[in-house]
């Protein structure tokens, strides 16, 4: 049984919970700046990135997709401002504009292309594939020590924790002036900052977690990734510390309970058929906003 767990289940989980808590860290930081709506921006554009990435090498490697989104980003932000200015519209409707178009593109050129080489379809590029994310070289928990298996494991899995640990290692060198420019740009420029380069940089991280997750949890699914466990965490605590503790602790949760219910709730009640685990990990990362909107509601009538 234990052998069938690290075969079938460990990689799926643990790839999943690192995509989950590698989003809702930058996602602190969107939150508390009313920018959260970049998560879903950069989920849009990844699409098209990733696809254009693919048609030029061939490949869906992390360094070509990063390329990818990151010039489909600046393609972007280009017909944005012209929209804006051309149109003479506000920015929010510019960019609802073309982040839906670029959206809209990605998937029909997508539907054309032959990804026949690659694990790389409109339902993977949307829902992601945790399932299929299995280490068919492990024989148990001791196969975690042995090299030659470890040498079979998803490069999903490897990609998204190494994508984890780089995201949580910059989080934590520029704490300070994340957190001061974050709650009050002036004061940060006062103080000298970059309060510009800060911004980018944070967009950088949301990007890097963005294409990092998107053979686990897909380009939609990763907009809830990177809001509701920081918005949960921000209902239940002023202190942004706790706050980021709080929401890598749900973000981990539901990440675990999500995969499991996918997979072995319908059993629960006669069915056959799993759900999409990303899926279900979506649906729980909204519940638990709703918990914690629900709880503080809660206390405030009982204060």
């Amino acid at each position: 049984m234990s052998a069938e767990f690290v075969q079938l289940s460990l990689t799926p989980i643990l790839t999943g919970l690192f995509a989950a808590m590698a989003c809702a860290l930058p996602g602190n930081f969107l939150v508390l700046r009313r920018q959260a709506l970049i998560g879903d921006a950069i989920s849009h554009v990844v699409l098209p990135g990733i696809v254009a990435a693919f048609l030029v090498t061939g490949t869906i490697a992390a360094v070509p997709m990063l390329i990818g989104a990151a010039l489909a980003a600046v393609l972007a932000a280009v017909m944005i401002e012209l929209i804006r200015r051309l149109g003479r519209i506000e920015p929010g409707a510019a960019m609802g504009v073309v982040f839906t178009t670029l959206f809209a593109a990605g998937v029909l050129v997508l539907e054309q292309a032959d990804t026949s080489r690659v694990h790389l379809d409109v339902e993977h590029a949307l829902y992601g594939s945790l399932e299929s994310l299995i280490w068919l070289d492990a024989e148990g928990w001791g196969s975690l020590a042995d090299p030659a298996a470890l040498a079979g494991l998803p490069p999903e899995l490897v990609r998204m924790a190494l994508a984890f640990a780089l995201i949580t290692l910059l989080t934590v060198l520029f704490w300070r002036p994340l957190a001061i420019s974050t709650f009050d740009e002036g004061f940060a420029a006062t103080l000298g900052l970059p309060v510009r380069a800060i911004g980018l940089g944070l967009t950088v991280l949301a990007a890097l977690a963005a294409v990092a997750a998107f053979d686990a949890v897909g380009s939609i699914l990763v907009i809830a990734m990177f809001i509701c466990p920081p918005a949960a965490a921000r209902l239940l605590t002023d202190n942004l510390a706790r706050q980021v503790a709080i929401s890598l602790m749900i973000a981990a949760l539901v990440s675990v309970a999500g995969y499991v219910l996918a997979g072995y709730g319908p059993l629960w009640f006669g069915r056959q058929d799993s759900l999409s685990a990303a899926g279900m990990i979506a649906a729980l990362s909204g519940l638990a906003l709703f918990a914690a909107a629900l709880f503080r509601r809660g206390g405030r009538r009982a204060g």
